[in-house]
């Protein structure tokens, strides 16, 4: 679904760059203050390259969707450093964001994140609502589901006043309606050294279903053309009607979790450090209530960083590798996506494909009980510069990232053959290999994306991150447009 942004206008409005610590003043009783007074003020204040006190940045959230309508929000990210010692990671960081589309798209978000609340512990909490009434459900297993972009690629001749692309079914084929809401609270604490043990505790609540079709239409009287089709069937409603998603799965699904495990870290810093490791192994228990009750399943996540020096900290070769496998109870579908996680850096994970997994990959292109991803890229700072009392510098990094089926969800071909018979009688089934590829001869196979990211900074922690990433196989998105415009580094 094309995206036509008007984001970015000024594309860092970090207005007011505010510091809330003692005032300066040039005159005292009438008395000028010498220069070597104030200096020494200040630097007492803010030693050199390091930040005290309060700072925050604002960013505008604006955007423009044909389907999703005209998106408006702000985000904030305030952070205290107290009197500095802890520079360049915060003692405290506060994250707001709310952003809302004309059609019902939201981003609903607080988020408080500190190793000083709870002395020698790192404690986070977060609260999060996503409304998404254009999900992204491209099938089960990556290669195994056919991705047919031509089906959802509206072409629009304003000339003819009509959609000319013969393949053309529908912009909300490959769509479904997700939303999401997410209460969690994560502490972790000292064994020694850089090891930590890691604790959490929260709740999913889900909200899934058909697009609003007559939603989306609504306002498009005067162009009949370039109305959703109310009378096709997306890819969602095909796998529910052949009980490939199953009953259960669709609808509300509340889901409460458990996790525990342990933390590796000795990155000198958080937000982009330019040298150390960060390795966490944890185990999530998941549990279900009402028609999701038989969905109570354990999942192991690792993951492995590493973060390399070239030159000093300006230039660092960093990467990951990571899996997330299900190793007991049964999962729905929508939960097959979500990347569990002890810290939520950026909103919401997805895996695998998007802006925050396998970037160049559309988003959720691989549904799976258990997969791995990957990714290498080099980090440049180019600029350094201040403005005022805050610090920034301007970066980019070109990556590779890498996504792969490792459990697969179960297809049983004469079962979905004998369902389509049943409740399908007018699909051909000679088209079934359009939507679903039995064989498994390209189910292990790797989704690649390639590309390059911006960052604009502000001392070290709130950083702008802009990236456009391409998917190595058509398969995995044919579009060259995907940029996605979010804060702070991937990992």
């Amino acid at each position: 679904m094309k995206k036509n942004y008007i984001l970015l206008i000024g594309i860092f409005i970090l207005i007011p760059f505010l510091s809330m610590g003692r005032i300066e003043t040039t005159e005292l009783f009438g008395k000028d203050v010498s220069i070597e007074k104030k200096e020494k003020k200040k630097k007492e204040k803010d030693p050199d390259g390091v930040r005290t006190g309060w700072t925050f940045g604002i960013l505008p959230s604006v955007a423009f969707d044909a389907d999703l309508g005209f998106q408006y929000g702000v985000l904030s990210n305030v952070y205290y450093f107290g009197d500095g010692s802890s520079y360049p990671d915060y003692m405290h960081s506060l994250y707001f964001e709310a952003a809302y589309t004309t059609k019902r798209y939201g981003l609903f978000r607080f988020s408080y994140d500190s190793k000083y609340l709870i002395p020698k512990h790192r404690f986070s909490f977060d609260a999060t609502f996503i409304p998404d009434v254009m999900s992204d459900f491209l099938g089960y297993n990556g290669y195994q589901s056919v991705y047919n972009h031509e089906w959802q690629k509206f072409v629009n001749d304003k000339k003819l006043k009509e959609q000319t692309n013969p393949d053309y079914k529908s912009r909300a084929f490959y769509k479904y309606r997700r939303d999401l809401m997410r209460i969690s609270a994560d502490i972790q604490g000292p064994i020694r050294g850089n090891f930590k043990w890691a604790a959490g505790l929260g709740i999913l609540g889900y909200y899934t279903g058909s697009v609003n079709i007559d939603r989306l239409n609504k306002g498009k009287k005067k162009e009949e053309y370039k109305k959703l089709p109310t009378d096709m069937e997306g890819l969602y409603e095909k796998y529910v009607k052949w009980n490939i998603i199953k009953p259960e799965e669709t609808g509300s699904g509340i889901h409460p979790y458990l996790r525990g495990g342990f933390v590796y870290d000795s990155r000198n810093k958080q937000a982009n450090a330019s040298t150390g490791m960060y390795a966490d192994a944890f185990f999530t228990y998941t549990a279900g209530f009402g028609k999701s009750q038989s969905f109570n399943n354990l999942r192991f996540n690792t993951v492995f960083q590493h973060y390399v020096p070239v030159y000093k900290d300006i230039v660092t070769f960093a990467y990951r590798a990571g899996v997330q496998l299900l190793v007991a109870g049964k999962s729905p579908f929508y939960l097959d996506n979500y990347l569990n996680m002890l810290y939520y850096q950026r909103v919401l994970y997805e895996a695998v494909g998007g802006a925050n997994s396998v970037r160049g990959l559309i988003r959720n292109r691989i549904t799976a009980e258990g997969f791995g991803y990957a990714t290498a890229e080099f980090r440049f700072k180019v600029v350094k510069f201040a403005i005022g009392k805050e610090k920034f510098y301007i970066g980019f990094n070109p990556f590779c990232d890498m996504g792969i089926v490792l459990q697969p969800k179960k297809l049983n071909e004469q079962e979905v053959l004998a369902n389509i018979a049943s409740n399908d009688k007018y699909f051909d089934i000679s088209e079934l290999d359009k939507y679903i590829d039995f064989s498994k001869k390209k189910l292990y196979l790797p989704h690649f994306g390639v590309g390059v990211g911006v960052k604009i900074a502000m001392n070290e922690n709130f950083i702008l991150s802009v990236d456009w990433a391409k998917a190595i196989n058509q398969q995995d998105d044919p579009r060259w447009s995907n940029i996605y415009i979010k804060m702070g580094y991937l990992f």
